[in-house]
């Protein structure tokens, strides 16, 4: 049986995914230690982690020795990477280094979000890169679970929210695709699950949607809610890379022609976690209300 309270050390808790886990680890009476950068020390996020009783440390993901303090003493680690910022291979040069001092740590557990369906050979770059995350893991035989969530709920709002409030949803697919997608609420709550129950997740790789739609229901989603039409229009792919780049126009014709893999149903069965549909994600959210 789990102890009462452990303590867990989250990377990327200012940002959504590290801060999904937070929060939900936070209201199940758990420590948690954050690792900031030096320049977000005194954001705001960063203060408001620190009232919630969030352990604030400096650290910097390409400096495995300030990791590997970081990392002592903890009962598991949840662990994130992303391109966004500095591109593609720094991504995997921090995943990699994170990986490396957790196992020379002893870490107990390590969780990292990788992206759905990273180990299916999508060609998908920032796929890919978290796919030599993954297998990085793997060889270091670190106990560990994969979370691969698939298309963030969320990303409406942070790649489409001006079109959508101007009644248009422009999206690379096409009219009859469903497409899978998960709130970061809810890789929150594996991600704090797959730590508290570590016996229950080390070894797997867990595919995670909430739900699947097309993008014309996603579009009457969003007409229901903000109580004005939303229309949905295709953009053909040969439109797609001058609007996105060509990272996101190839993400966008694997969803296509190939699509995510999650089993919802099986999920929520499973692992005995509710899960997020859309409609339920956007009376969430602040910007979609009339």
């Amino acid at each position: 049986m789990e102890s009462k309270q452990q303590k867990f050390f989250v990377v990327g808790a200012t940002g959504q995914q590290g801060g999904a886990v937070t929060q939900s680890l936070i209201r199940q009476g758990h420590q948690v230690r954050a690792l900031v950068r030096k320049a977000k020390q005194h954001s705001e996020k960063a203060e408001a982690l620190k009232k919630l009783g969030v352990e604030i440390v400096l650290g910097d993901m390409t400096n495995q020795s300030s990791l590997e303090q970081a990392m002592s003493g903890v009962d598991g680690v949840f662990s994130m990477t992303t391109f966004f910022e500095e591109g593609l291979d720094v991504e995997v040069q921090q995943g990699i280094i994170l990986a490396e001092a957790a196992q020379k740590t002893n870490v107990p557990h390590l969780v990292y979000s990788s992206v759905g369906s990273a180990h299916r050979n999508t060609g998908i770059p920032h796929f890919e890169s978290k796919w030599k995350v993954e297998q990085h893991i793997q060889q270091l035989g670190v106990p560990a679970t994969i979370l691969r969530p698939t298309f963030f709920m969320d990303n409406f709002a942070n790649l489409m929210r001006e079109g959508i409030l101007q009644g248009n949803l422009t999206v690379p697919m096409r009219p009859e695709i469903r497409l899978q997608m998960v709130a970061v609420k809810d890789i929150g709550e594996f991600g704090a699950a797959a730590l508290v129950r570590p016996k229950e997740f080390i070894g797997q790789g867990i595919e995670l949607a909430g739900d699947e739609l097309t993008m014309g229901e996603v579009a009457a989603n969003f007409s229901s809610i903000l109580q004005r039409p939303v229309h949905f229009t295709s953009l053909p792919d040969d439109q797609a890379e001058a609007a996105m780049g060509s990272d996101m126009a190839a993400m966008f014709r694997w969803f296509n022609e190939v699509g995510y893999c999650a089993d919802i149903q099986e999920l929520e069965t499973r692992f005995g976690i509710p899960l997020t549909s859309f409609g339920e994600y956007l009376e969430t959210v602040s910007w979609v209300k009339s």
